[in-house]
């Protein structure tokens, strides 16, 4: 692997829980816990919009865009965070990891994107709900949802190639059980401008513009359901948003929670830094499908009905 004082590493060294290797055991409880919930709960949440026609609404549409990026990002971890807690094998070759990190990244910025696109169609709905359907068409929601895939592989498709052609000259350990660009880009000893400024524009243009767009989409919201005279429809209004804005919550809040300590705590426990981490990544995809089935009662009425049909 060593050439010289500079190489290129053939496998990075992921990391577990420091100083917690003995409780590994019982750690992939809640991890196997938090996968299965996940994957079953947004593979379920495709599976009733896909079988219920009366579910192809722009709402329930972007539902399921989100419940695909969801999917997305757990398959992606799955398998070096289960190899570590139930394996105890930490490697993974340069090539697989740099893989790992782009589709870590390119659905989270997918998500995000979709959460946007979820704000503003609340916001069409209740701003101007007779034409609802007609603004929000199925040809353009398809559009959207090329727009979002095609924007968040564009994205991120520089940077695997920016990353492999610097040198490395120092160890290869990772601080999280997967591959992260944050991470990688500690490694080199090169020149990581070009990386540096390229993740800076990419966190700012999607996962800082969205944020803020939502932010102005829920303004609106609010504006608009002040303007509504029966405090019944106020309240109808709102209770269309409430799911959405719990996914919102779900997938900024742990995120912002990972860049504060990242930020202004770098002597913290490594520990909580990488529960901070995994939670960001692993709750959301386990909890959204949770909200919607408790708070929508389509969905709801959706998942009964299936479960009866394989019943019978």
């Amino acid at each position: 692997m060593f050439n010289s004082s500079q190489f290129t590493p053939k496998y990075f060294l992921l990391t577990g829980f420091p100083g917690l290797e003995a409780w590994y055991p019982w750690l992939i409880f809640p991890f196997c816990f938090t996968y299965i919930i996940g994957i079953v709960g947004n593979t379920l949440i495709l599976a009733v919009i896909r079988k219920n026609s009366s579910l192809h609404q722009p709402m329930f549409l972007f539902l399921a865009m989100l419940a695909f990026s969801e999917l997305g990002v757990s398959a992606s971890t799955l398998p070096t965070v289960l190899s570590i807690f139930l394996l105890g094998a930490n490697k993974i070759c340069f090539e697989a990891c740099l893989f790992q990190m782009f589709s870590i990244h390119s659905f989270s910025i997918m998500e995000s994107g979709v959460l946007l696109a979820m704000s503003v169609d609340r916001f069409v709905a209740i701003y101007n709900p007779l034409r609802y359907t007609v603004i929000l068409t199925l040809p353009r929601i398809a559009g959207i949802s090329v727009i979002l895939g095609l924007k968040s592989l564009l994205l991120m498709f520089p940077l695997p190639f920016l990353l492999k052609r610097l040198p490395f000259c120092g160890h290869n350990v990772l601080s999280h059980s997967y591959c992260l660009h944050s991470d990688l880009i500690q490694l080199p000893c090169g020149d990581t401008r070009p990386n540096s400024i390229l993740g800076l524009c990419i966190v700012t243009s999607t996962f800082g513009l969205d944020s803020l767009l939502i932010v102005v989409s829920y303004v609106l919201i609010l504006y608009t359901v002040l303007n509504i005279t029966s405090g019944e429809g106020r309240r109808k209004a709102l209770n269309t948003c409430v799911s959405h804005m719990c996914a919102v919550l779900v997938y900024y809040v742990p995120m912002i929670s990972v860049a504060l300590v990242h930020r202004f705590m770098k002597h913290a426990v490594p520990a909580v830094r990488l529960l901070l981490a995994n939670i960001y990544l692993l709750v959301p995809p386990m909890l959204n499908p949770i909200i919607y089935s408790a708070k929508n009662k389509q969905i709801r009425q959706g998942l009964i009905q299936l479960f009866l049909q394989r019943k019978y």
